[in-house]
């Protein structure tokens, strides 16, 4: 009879006798004696879990949508060779779905006094803090028959941040902010409220900015330039409360109302202007005021990236006020919400008056890109139906757009993917025509 697997091996030890050729009870005992015999010497040369040192470094924070990579050190202070399977656990958002498994699993072997890293590759699904859950090591002996299973709590984590996707559309707004600035070689230069420099005259200067005391005293034309004025204060107020929560495409309207948000102060703190955030519903949900120009993004998007949307309706009334407080001169506000009827008309429209009169206010929207396919919808009942829907529910906006126009609010509604450009339009269309 041919002995094969862990009964060759327990053989090749001599704990395993010849009597199982020979069925009988004698020989039965012999040989479950002798594989208990094994299992305990296996168990006892198994490294113990409970000893080992274990310590993490790598990432602290990522992008939603790249990866981070996080190190898990094993140290082994014991007499015994360490040979083991260990799940370094995460939050189910981690990873993406149905790579959990091979993602935190590792085989690793840690001779006597010595140590070995494990990296661990997660791809966050959501923005916000990912904190680590136990270690859980499963220590095998030499025979592979028996092992020993333990847990260690290694604290760590890692902020998932905004994308930020919009930031390709930095470079062509800078640059049409060196033209507004008047630091690139074009025919028109910026109009703004504050006096720039004196320059020869050529066709097609508006003959309103004709300096005539400088020409009379050059014997040739000269003209005033503008620049747009810098040191503005913007106040950029995230709605998070019950609408922020709806879903456009894959991602709720708070995550495009922040990509916009993020391009609007990337761009107006590199023309010079103070940018400062509020995210609030019920109550203030983050705030950051007073940073440098060079600060104010990064803290930004570390305000953001634990923000979600609450699902309780917006108080307008302690929203305004706050804004209030937070800006005492004159502002920019600029309002990430939604343009549904009902909050607009019953909590924001009443409380307009205190704001416009003070600052100049612009509201932005995120608007659904499915409502527009639905008003093209044609060739049966249902689709008729449907696209008298899409219609409806346009028309409403548009009257909602409407109705804040006439109480001097400017107004940008557009898809996800269009929000950010758009609003930077608005603001360096303000800024072009001085009424920041």
């Amino acid at each position: 009879m041919a002995l094969t697997g862990r009964a060759a091996l327990l053989a090749a030890l001599g704990t395993l006798p010849v009597g199982i050729l020979e069925p009988s009870w004698t020989g039965l005992l012999a040989v479950n004696g002798g594989i208990a015999l094994a299992c305990a010497v296996d168990c006892a040369l198994a490294a113990p879990v409970r000893s080992l040192r274990l310590t993490r470094s790598g990432d602290t924070s990522v992008r939603l949508g790249e990866s981070a990579d996080i190190h898990l050190t094993l140290t082994n202070p014991g007499r015994h060779t360490l040979r083991a399977r260990l799940r370094d656990a995460w939050p189910p958002s981690s990873w993406q779905p149905g790579t959990e498994g091979p993602a935190s699993r590792h085989e690793v072997t840690v001779p006597a006094g010595e140590r070995r890293r494990v990296t661990t590759h997660l791809l966050p699904t959501r923005r916000g803090d990912r904190r680590a859950d136990r270690v859980t090591i499963r220590s095998y002996g030499p025979l592979g028959l028996m092992s020993r299973q333990g847990t260690h709590t290694v604290p760590w984590t890692v902020r998932v941040l905004p994308p930020f996707a919009s930031r390709k559309h930095l470079p062509s707004r800078l640059a049409r902010l060196r033209e507004l600035d008047g630091r690139t070689s074009v025919l028109t230069r910026g109009e703004g409220t504050e006096f720039d420099s004196l320059r020869d005259y050529v066709p097609g200067d508006d003959t309103r900015s004709i300096d005539w005391r400088a020409t009379a005293r050059q014997n040739k034309v000269a003209v005033r330039t503008w620049r747009p004025e810098r040191d503005r204060h913007i106040l950029i107020c995230l709605d998070t409360g019950r609408t922020a929560a709806g879903r456009v495409g894959d991602a709720p309207r708070l995550d495009a109302a922040m990509d916009a948000a993020l391009l609007l102060t990337a761009l107006a703190t590199r023309a010079g202007d103070r940018v400062d955030l509020l995210a609030h519903d019920r109550r203030v949900r983050a705030q950051v005021q007073g940073r440098s120009a060079a600060d104010t993004l990064p803290a930004f998007v570390n305000a953001m990236a634990p923000l979600e949307a609450e699902l309780v309706e917006t108080d307008s009334r302690s929203l305004v006020s706050t804004i209030l407080r937070s800006a005492p001169r004159r502002s920019l506000v600029v309002l990430l919400t939604s343009l549904d009827a009902a909050p607009i008309e019953e909590g924001l429209l009443p409380l307009l008056p205190s704001l416009t009169q003070r600052h100049t206010v612009v509201l932005a929207s995120v608007a659904d890109p499915h409502v527009t396919g639905m008003t093209r919808a044609r060739g049966t009942v249902d689709a008729v139906y449907e696209a008298a829907a899409g219609t409806q529910s346009q028309s409403r906006r548009r009257r909602t757009a409407d109705q804040l126009t006439r109480h001097g609010v400017h107004v940008v509604d557009a898809a996800p993917e269009a929000l950010a450009p758009a609003l930077a339009d608005t603001y360096l269309t303000l800024k072009a025509t001085g009424r920041l």
